[in-house]
């Protein structure tokens, strides 16, 4: 792959995390109290340890947003956004073997119980933060810049949209049936 392309990829993976990390850490903080709930779902941690571990997490991510956004100390970002999603994807791993599927897993977007689907979308979003860790980028010229910001932007609105389509599996569903409907017929 052209080292150009490679460079715009890193940059728009940059974008797209600090823009995930931002919602989620907003998300958290804007109802911490619920959060915190999420948080002793999991049963992980001791429950006189849940409100630290709450602010720490929220914390940990609006840290990974600033970093990102700061090119000299990004790829201490990417580090950071890679810890996370690895712990996360951890947590989930770990309740899902213990057969715990009802649990919210409070990852700060659309409510969604615990599946292997998250664990999978966890691998594919620290693949992106590996690959703005792998690439040493800068801030180019204006195009380049341009080009990256809305590449990361445009990514992020399709993750939204299919986080939202994966936490809603009613109208695909009911589709489907129609569909099969019509085919029978």
């Amino acid at each position: 792959m052209n080292a150009s392309v490679l460079h715009l990829a890193a940059l728009a993976a940059v974008v797209f995390l600090a823009l995930l990390f931002m919602r989620a850490a907003w998300h958290k903080a804007g109802d911490y109290g619920r959060f915190v709930g999420f948080v002793a779902d999991y049963h992980l941690v001791p429950d006189r340890l849940l409100g630290v571990l709450s602010r720490l997490l929220i914390a940990a991510e609006f840290a990974v947003v600033a970093l990102l956004v700061w090119p000299p100390l990004a790829a201490w970002g990417a580090v950071g956004a890679l810890v996370l999603l690895g712990l996360y994807a951890l947590g989930i791993a770990v309740n899902l073997l213990r057969g715990r599927t009802r649990i919210e897993c409070g990852c700060g977007g659309a409510a969604q119980p615990l599946s292997w689907l998250l664990v999978v979308r966890n691998g594919v979003l620290m693949a992106l933060a590996g690959l703005a860790l792998s690439i040493p980028y800068t801030l180019a010229g204006v195009l380049e810049t341009a080009v990256a910001l809305l590449a990361g932007a445009l990514a992020f609105s399709l993750y939204v949209i299919a986080e939202q389509v994966m936490a809603n599996p009613g109208p695909l569903l009911l589709a489907r049936k129609a569909n099969s409907l019509s085919q029978s017929n």
